[in-house]
């Protein structure tokens, strides 16, 4: 098949080489422009590598954008993690529409962080779609969905890298070899189920050390390795990423005060919150770089008693 792809970095040049390894033609790529600066796009770099033309619009509503997807004559466009929007103008041109993934078993999780959040609200699945793109936000008729569980101590990391990456890819060449024989279904979202939820960014990431510790637990998870659940030492910001959960069984288990340091350990330390600790194995202080515990209490003086957040 002829084949436009649009979309950014890892995930769209993995995309890009598995359509080019079954031997698709990919009549061009388009990925966003690079913020100066930046480091080239590595979908960018694979295309032009693989002697493929690149288009980098600022938008892809230009009417540019659209006379360099007509000039392509592409059988069918594959959207692959897109920030942009893109609009029917545009996604309609290839002679079979486009096809988009987003991971979340929609019409749930839609929205740009849609990884993180079924983590942090203790989901025990999530999923992708493979989508057709409307004018709404992830809200087009469903094509193809695949499931995988969360368990107890997946990150976004593990989710994302583990499973729904390496399944996405393969879903979207799934997807459109059904679209492309005409055997594809395509189901309207029942709206009475869909939820939107925006980015999970540095204020979402905050802990409060008086929220209990299964949902603080779940925070930590559903930001690591991005953007990093937090806290504050000393008025510095102080992100958490690699943890355990201990739950409180009775009230003479109980060890310090919410936000505080209870124990320090040859390994770990442990931070009280409601109804258990935090196990912190591996932080980040703003002034330095990814330290496991032991290296964070030597470098910055941490004793039982110290208090976070305050």
């Amino acid at each position: 098949m002829r084949i436009a792809i649009i979309g950014q970095q890892d995930f769209g040049k993995a995309v890009l080489d598995a359509f080019l390894a079954r031997g698709d033609e990919v009549a061009g790529v388009f990925c966003a422009p690079e913020k100066e600066g930046a480091k080239a796009d590595v979908l960018k770099v694979a295309a032009q590598e693989k002697g493929v033309k690149v288009f980098q619009f600022p938008s892809l509503k230009s009417a540019e954008a659209a006379a360099a997807m007509r000039g392509l004559n592409a059988e069918i466009g594959i959207m692959a993690f897109v920030l942009q929007f893109a609009p029917q103008e545009f996604v309609k041109i290839p002679k079979r529409g486009t096809i988009q993934y987003h991971p979340s078993l929609l019409p749930k999780y839609r929205g740009p962080s849609s990884i993180n959040w079924p983590i942090i609200r203790g989901e025990t699945k999530t999923g992708l779609s493979i989508f057709r793109p409307t004018d709404g936000l992830d809200e087009g008729p469903v094509i193809l969905q695949k499931e995988t569980p969360i368990s107890a101590d997946d990150t976004l990391g593990s989710v994302y890298f583990d499973r729904l990456f390496p399944m996405g890819v393969k879903a979207m060449l799934e997807a459109a070899d059904l679209v492309m024989a005409g055997k594809h279904r395509e189901t309207v979202q029942d709206e009475a189920l869909a939820s939107y939820e925006g980015w999970c960014r540095a204020a979402e990431a905050r802990i409060n050390w008086a929220s209990h510790v299964a949902f603080i637990y779940n925070l930590i998870r559903g930001c690591n390795p991005a953007p990093g659940a937090w806290t504050s030492l000393n008025g510095k910001k102080l992100q958490i990423f690699d943890s355990r959960k201990h739950v409180f069984r009775t009230f003479g288990a109980v060890k310090g005060k919410v936000g505080e340091i209870s124990e320090i350990t040859s390994t770990s330390i442990f931070v009280t919150a409601q109804g258990g600790r935090i196990e912190i194995l591996k932080a980040k202080h703003e002034e330095g770089k990814k330290v496991s515990s032991p290296e964070l209490v030597s470098q910055y003086g941490l004793t039982p008693g110290t208090l976070l957040g305050s």
